[in-house]
């Protein structure tokens, strides 16, 4: 490969996934080609061979969301992995966490999956994101693949492969299905534990339609109101993602019209998810934590809950007076299941890694971030809070709720930004500890974390830097109306210093 070729593959790099301009517009060029593709299958090729040690022939299953551009990119994945000699199963419309299912699934015993995804992204985006037996891969194994990403290292390739087609998407429904059905204790119908409950399903016009009347459907529940279950990569409705106020108050609007009981919504590929109440009260976000953290502590108590760095203090709170342990880590989903393994291997129990993103992946779920599966392990407990006249609502009640919260995004416009925004952090700690209504958290893995008191009021605030942009969010909560402009007042002249900053 030529320097320039070189540099466009790693600058399809996004952490541990692959992501792109697949479709152009007045403002994109494509920048994930047929070609490139291709290529990178080669590199999979090579890393599935000579890092993960799978002897023989490969088998790889490939799957896709709703977007436009998945054929293409799948027709060129086919192209090369099939060149390599491995043989592929076409599952056609997927989800990720589904993906994955197939590398463990006995009816379908892949050594990989490649999923052709870009999550929330716009309809103009995709990628690719890459699973083995044992997990989704990493970012050093994106590096690896990428840096052999040519034929060249393919070697007596014959084009010897052969591809099949399955439909993964109703195995990995009757999975859940049978899942939530052990699940649910004491229902009349065992085969429709459901039965009773109207639950809607908002899909965004991504891949989670299937889990309305696949699911739900199956389990007796009245699926009626349920919205955007058709698969269209023009995404014509909302964004399919259950962090986004558009989406939640179309979900909202849904649940409140057919009076259903608990609406659920799913981002385009299904690992993320949320939920909505009848009263329309969105449960996602720290609520959602909350909601799983007290079910998972019901189970297993005293288990240690590992969250992203942005959560509540509330919720802290929350999940030590249920006798649980917080351990918030870095933002990232991969970031906080290898913390949740790594826990676990040093002795600490930890039976699920969470972010405020909807990413949420159980230990008794092969820490796989699954949308579903979360939402299949809240209706087991769901089905007897219903049977006697309760709601997911009761089982948070006691979790405190700031008066305000807000995110801002400060631009770095240092050449070297990842440089600048060490030092900008550096600053910052000395800033905050010259002042008396600001003291630094101390458990805190992530940026600078302070709680605020005195004038400032009861609070939080956390800046950091962004994984792989030339930004630092900074996320602020407040117990007080007003609260938050009294810390923005606060800062405002540590942020006027810093002159490659712009707020």
């Amino acid at each position: 490969m030529n320097q320039s070729e070189t540099k466009a593959l790693e600058a399809l790099q996004n952490g541990s996934d692959i992501r792109g301009i697949a479709i152009a517009t007045e403002k994109n060029q494509i920048t994930l080609t047929d070609e490139r593709v291709e290529k990178i299958a080669y590199g999979f090729a090579k890393w599935l061979k000579e890092e993960k040690k799978v002897e023989g022939r490969a088998k790889v299953a490939i799957g896709h969301d709703s977007r436009l551009s998945a054929e293409r990119l799948k027709a060129a994945l086919v192209k090369g992995l099939l060149f390599a000699g491995i043989d592929i199963v076409d599952v056609g419309l997927a989800t990720t966490p589904a993906l994955f299912m197939a590398t463990q699934y006995d009816d379908y015993h892949c050594d990989a999956g490649i999923m052709i995804t870009a999550s929330h992204l716009p309809f103009m985006h995709n990628g690719l994101k890459l699973f083995t037996k044992s997990g989704g891969a990493e970012h050093e194994d994106i590096d690896y693949i990428v840096a052999h990403a040519d034929k060249s290292f393919i070697e007596n390739g014959l084009s010897s492969g052969k591809v099949t087609k399955q439909d993964l998407l109703s195995t990995y429904a009757a999975d859940l299905t049978a899942k939530i059905r052990a699940g649910i204790t004491g229902a009349t119908d065992k085969m429709k534990p459901l039965q009773g409950s109207h639950i809607i399903v908002d899909a965004g016009n991504g891949s989670g339609g299937f889990f309305a009347e696949k699911v739900l459907a199956e389990l007796g529940a009245d699926i009626s109101g349920s919205q955007f279950l058709d698969p269209d990569g023009h995404f014509p409705n909302h964004i399919p993602n259950p962090d986004n106020e558009e989406a939640m108050a179309s979900l909202k609007k849904a649940v409140l019209a057919s009076g259903a009981d608990l609406g659920v919504i799913f981002d385009t590929d299904v690992d993320r998810s949320a939920i909505m109440d009848k009263h329309g009260e969105s449960l996602n976000r720290n609520p959602l934590i909350a909601v799983i953290s007290s079910i998972i502590l019901q189970e297993k108590p005293g288990t240690t809950i590992v969250t992203d760095s942005t959560t509540s203090g509330h919720l802290q709170a929350f999940i030590e007076a249920k006798g649980g342990k917080q351990h918030r880590f870095k933002r990232g989903y991969r970031n906080v299941i290898n913390e949740a393994l790594r826990l676990n291997r040093e002795g600490t129990p930890t039976e699920i890694a969470i972010e405020v993103s909807g990413h949420a992946a159980l230990k008794e779920n092969y820490f796989l971030d699954d949308g579903a599966y979360l939402i299949a392990k809240i209706l087991m407990t769901y089905a007897t809070l219903h049977k006697n006249g309760q709601d997911l609502a009761d089982l948070i009640a006691d979790l405190k709720e700031p008066a305000e919260s807000e995110e801002m995004r400060l631009n770095i416009t240092a050449t070297d930004f990842k440089a600048y925004g060490q030092e900008v952090l550096a600053d910052f700690q000395k800033f905050v500890e010259a002042d008396t209504d600001m003291s630094l958290e101390p458990e805190n893995l992530e940026g600078i974390r302070v709680n605020t008191s005195g004038a400032l009021g009861e609070g939080w605030f956390l800046l950091r830097m962004s994984l792989h942009e030339p930004v630092m969010p900074m996320n602020l909560e407040s117990d007080e109306i007003g609260g938050i402009l009294k810390v923005k007042e606060r800062l405002a002249g540590f942020f006027a210093s810093k002159m490659e900053l712009e707020v």
